[in-house]
């Protein structure tokens, strides 16, 4: 098949172009937010096709997928029709969440797709038909080496976002350990939230060097409060790092037993991120059984597979 799709999630992307279609990315000029084209920090195949806007109206295009409401109405001026679409949600619903409308509610011959059940849950999809597709993972290898010790976290934004992501959880896990914090806008964020820059480091590595670099502290954090379910978590599990996250949405069927600590009690947490700190070997073995738990469940074979699916089925 012939698919447009927007760069909008390069981690998920990712893992979408290594099936076997061509992917037809709209880029701009400017490589704004509606036109990124190719990745530049992921290595994608070269099926993944830059497309001018203006040259959309002229591509045989099977299939298109939206991720934003807006791209309903791109779709609609750039190509002048309407080829069979999907729409991927990957984020839970902000807001008056039991009553959250899906903006695809009401868009007639769309199939709504979201990468958790949870998310599924939460929002309100009205009739529109709808299912999920759980992540699937370019397998980066078991790297983890634990030799820092220190606790790794993932988190883009932190200042901005605040307690969505946990932020204001941080000082607390900074007592328990070291932290390196990766992500975009980090700058400040010791200063912000009151606590000594040695005991939060942050840091923008780019996204070849980000799963050495993780695999290189003793443990992974994942103090988010309300997103869908965050990739780097699925990725610290492939790399064989033990986990230690709040038990918020998703993570409770992603992390199952033996493959690290779940609670929503901060005690729990942070004592489970100083054992883990004071045993490298109990950290291998919670590690090796995140890895297995990952593979099991997020691996990218079932993933293409689903999708391949729903694709077929989209287009029959």
């Amino acid at each position: 098949m012939r698919i447009l799709i927007w760069h909008v999630h390069g981690s998920w992307t990712t893992a979408f172009v290594q099936g076997p279609h061509t992917y037809l990315v709209p880029v701009t000029p400017d490589r704004g937010p509606d036109g990124l084209g190719r990745a530049r920090t992921w290595n994608w195949p070269d099926s993944v096709v830059e497309v001018p806007p203006e040259r959309l109206r002229d591509e045989d295009i099977d299939l298109v997928i939206v991720q934003r409401p807006h791209e309903v109405a791109l779709v609609d001026r750039w190509l002048g029709r309407r080829p069979p679409m999907v729409y991927l949600e990957h984020n839970a619903p902000d807001g008056d969440v039991p009553d959250t409308r899906h903006p695809a509610a009401d868009l007639p011959g769309v199939t709504l797709v979201h990468v958790t059940h949870f998310n599924r849950l939460m929002w309100d999809a009205g009739p529109t038909e709808t299912t999920v597709i759980e992540h699937g993972i370019v397998d980066p290898g078991h790297r983890w080496t634990g030799e820092l010790e220190r606790a790794a976290v993932v988190v883009n934004e932190p200042i901005r976002r605040g307690r969505t992501t946990g932020t204001d959880l941080l000082p607390e896990f900074s007592r328990a350990a070291p932290l390196d914090v990766f992500g975009m806008c980090t700058e400040g964020l010791a200063e912000h939230i009151g606590v000594d820059p040695e005991r939060c480091r942050t840091r923008d590595v780019p996204q070849s060097d980000l799963h050495t670099e993780l695999a290189r502290r003793r443990v992974y954090v994942h103090p988010v409060r309300w997103t869908s379910l965050g990739l780097s978590l699925l990725e610290a599990m492939h790399l064989g790092m033990p986990v230690v996250a709040l038990a918020t949405t998703e993570v409770t069927e992603a992390v199952p037993p033996g493959a690290g600590v779940v609670s929503n009690r901060i005690d729990v947490l942070t004592d489970a991120v100083r054992d883990f700190l004071a045993d490298p070997l109990h950290a291998r073995t919670v590690g090796d059984g995140a890895r297995a738990a990952a593979l099991s469940r997020y691996g990218l074979s079932r993933f293409l597979d689903d999708w391949e699916r729903l694709l077929k089925e989209v287009t029959r």
